[in-house]
């Protein structure tokens, strides 16, 4: 193969060296009172930009321009979508993004082209691999190899920590399980040789991806039930339908609070709660173990909240609204001696 023709061939590659950030985008929540008139969202936004501008976007098989600088933003349906964008160098980043309705997540490339090779060695080789990734998903490492030898190439791939699991491999990609390492990075490096020995034919590169925390979502629980100053009449019935509820889901469980009211007697907050479980477990066949009784300090007058909780939902917090110190209990009934009766 002639020396022009080698430089022909290497004029036309270019080594990559391409940092990928696909991170999540949070709008901020509207207040309380809009967030309750809102309706839902029906569509999430995914948002790209790169650098340089002007790299050709397809989205689910259908070309939607170039790229610029900014963001731009395309409102899609809920689900997975296909996004790829023509590099530079002719390769095609792909990525499958899994969208949610109501959230935004976007994708930043900032390509910078290598030098032009000019002799088979040495040979620039770089990695490619999303900046950051969700704990449990799985990160993809790309090899790029501007090489214009003749000789066969030879990968040989590692990943730190050492306890991450590589799931596939080729001579030009690995896949690593992120499960675990969470918090932590996760890298791989990736020699490339000619076989000829020589240590300019030996390269290597390398390239992490951080593992983020799985973000905490908070499941709250729902009230089922509030009754205050009712009978105990009153309060069976609505137990009865609670324990039927209960029965329904067997997964979760209820927190009955309590509260004494400003003027109730002592004890009258553990008193509720009590009689409340009591009539679970004993008429309706509750199992205690569902449920949770709570002293909520005190109120106005004395009142019982029920809780159903599903599994892994935030447990209820008391809400008093007498303090302590405000609280007048009242006293005891005085108690009527008999007198003795005579023969």
């Amino acid at each position: 193969m002639s020396q022009a023709f080698n430089q022909r061939r290497a004029y036309g590659k270019l080594a990559l060296a391409a940092f990928i950030a696909l991170t999540f985008c949070l709008a901020h929540p509207a207040s309380t009172a809009y967030a309750k008139k809102r309706k839902l969202a029906k569509y999430g936004s995914i948002k790209i930009l790169s650098t340089p501008a002007g790299l050709p976007i397809e989205i689910d098989g259908h070309s939607e321009g170039l790229t610029t600088t900014d963001y731009r933003a395309f409102d899609l349906g809920p689900g997975v979508h296909t996004i790829v964008i023509s590099l530079p160098n002719g390769q095609r980043w792909t990525r499958e993004i899994d969208l949610e309705a109501g959230r935004i997540k976007c994708v930043a490339i900032n390509f910078r082209p290598g030098p032009v090779v000019t002799s088979p060695c040495p040979y620039p080789v770089s990695l490619l691999v999303d900046a950051e990734v969700n704990e449990g998903d799985i990160i993809t490492f790309s090899a790029d190899t501007a090489y214009s030898g003749t000789a066969p190439l030879n990968y040989t791939w590692s990943v730190s920590p050492r306890e991450a699991k590589i799931l596939s491999k080729t001579e030009n990609k690995i896949t690593v399980d992120s499960t675990g390492f969470g918090g932590q990075r996760i890298t791989a490096t990736l020699v490339v040789d000619d076989g000829s020995g020589e240590a300019a034919c030996r390269q290597t590169a390398e390239a992490s991806s951080l593992v983020r925390v799985p973000e905490r979502r908070e499941h709250p629980s729902t009230q089922f039930d509030v009754c205050c100053s009712c009978s105990f009449d009153d309060q069976k019935a609505r137990l009865d339908n609670l324990a039927v509820t209960l029965q329904n889901d067997p997964t979760a469980t209820t927190y009955v609070i309590a509260y004494g009211g400003r003027t109730s007697r002592i004890g009258q907050a553990e008193l509720l709660g009590t009689r409340a479980r009591d009539y679970l477990v004993t008429n309706r066949g509750i199992d205690a173990s569902r449920i949770t009784v709570l002293n909520g300090g005190f109120r106005e007058e004395d009142c019982v909240e029920l809780w159903m909780v599903p599994s892994g939902a935030t447990p209820p917090q008391p809400t008093p609204t007498v303090q302590a110190g405000d609280v007048r209990p009242a006293r005891p009934a005085p108690t009527r001696r008999r007198r003795g009766r005579r023969d």
